[in-house]
């Protein structure tokens, strides 16, 4: 039966979106248009990322929305725009729901970082007045996310299972939907001298919040750096105020500037780039709803180093080497086998880039549409 979906596509790319929300809406966005020909589908996008979603299929249209998200023009403009788009049934891909809203929606959500790890979700520069309502208009609109959505999708067992320790909810209520991988490419046009990078380097993609852990990852590179006098640490991501931090945490760790390059908002060719020539490639996350960078390591044949929590194990398998997130000197000797005995590395190679050929966007999208079919009230 034909219907009409609204998709939330404001996050879309990682460029607006950040990292890993921006590359869901995106991926997800662009896997519909192949798998799915028979909906409507209208995408709601801001200014800055308009021209940047290319529809190529005619059963897709875009609507400008420019409304910020976590915002009170959210909660009051996004409930008319949606109702003036006629749609069956709306998809927000992150808890940020417009509360006021009458129209059926699904909801994914990716972890709980904003109730397990308070830090990150407190990464605003807003005083503490201002940030206070922001935070309890942040839990009412998750509130709202989690008990009023038709149903959720998660991207891990992991974030299903918190979820159902936070909240009062049936587990049939949630549906886990791995995301995919699309290895970055175009790296042969960049050279890593452009990027003041020299091999050999220890690698982590991603953001800087809290949660992240790289606190730790500086104090492991640091002991590392007291019998390595070569090996480079190059970290690629969004800069903010965290970097800052932890630009000037690196200086008082004794580690000089010219061995840590901070890579900002790369494009997809210099992070192909970084992964192919990569020693080893660190995910020290606390908390992580699924880890795209460790599979995206995977595929370019990279050793790959992860903490043993959250969904990690869950993603990852036995392709990679695990450590406790919180024992720098566990990190530390995992930096110095990959760079002295790669060898031992080696039998993991194999199975990391059979682990990968799981994930793939089409599975994503057909699992999200077969929601959507379920779920979208065709009454209106």
């Amino acid at each position: 039966m034909h219907m009409r979906i609204g998709i939330d596509a404001r996050f879309f790319g990682p460029r607006v979106g950040g990292g890993g929300l921006g590359r869901y809406v995106s991926e997800l966005v662009h896997a519909l248009q192949r798998v799915d020909r028979e909906n409507e589908y209208v995408l709601f996008l801001k200014k800055e990322n308009f021209h940047e979603c290319v529809v190529t299929a005619p059963n897709f249209s875009k609507r400008l929305v420019d409304i910020p998200w976590y915002s009170a023009e959210e909660q009051l403009r996004m409930p008319r725009e949606v109702r003036l788009a006629k749609v069956n049934l709306m998809h927000y891909p992150h808890w940020n729901v417009p509360v006021f809203s009458h129209v059926p929606f699904v909801t994914t959500i990716h972890d709980l970082i904003l109730l397990e790890d308070p830090m990150s979700a407190r990464a605003t520069t807003r005083n503490a007045f201002v940030h206070g309502l922001k935070s309890v208009g942040h839990h009412i609109a998750l509130e709202a996310a989690v008990h009023r959505s038709k149903h959720i999708i998660t991207i891990s067992q992991y974030t299903k299972d918190s979820i159902l320790d936070h909240f009062r909810v049936p587990g049939r209520k949630i549906s886990v939907v791995y995301n995919g991988i699309r290895p970055p490419t175009g790296g042969e046009t960049v050279a890593l001298s452009s990027l003041g990078v020299h091999r050999p380097y220890i690698l982590h993609v991603g953001n800087r919040y809290p949660h992240k852990n790289l606190d730790v990852l500086l104090e492991s590179y640091a002991d590392f750096c007291r019998t390595d006098g070569e090996t480079m640490l190059v970290l690629a991501g969004k800069s903010d105020v965290f970097t800052r931090e932890l630009q000037s945490y690196a200086r008082a760790l004794g580690i000089p500037d010219v061995r840590v390059q901070w890579i900002d908002t790369p494009t997809d060719a210099v992070l192909a780039r970084l992964y192919s020539d990569a020693t080893l490639v660190v995910t020290p996350s606390r908390i992580e709803g699924f880890g795209i960078p460790p599979l995206e390591a995977l595929s370019f044949g990279v050793p790959v180093a992860a903490s043993h929590v959250s969904s990690l194990p869950e993603v990852l398998g036995d392709t990679v080497r695990y450590f406790d997130p919180d024992d720098e000197s566990a990190l530390t000797r995992l930096m110095h086998e990959a760079v002295i005995a790669p060898e031992l590395w080696a039998p993991l190679r194999e199975k990391g880039m059979r682990r990968v050929e799981q994930f793939s966007w089409d599975k994503t999208a057909k699992a999200t549409r077969d929601i959507y079919r379920h779920y979208a009230d065709r009454r209106l």
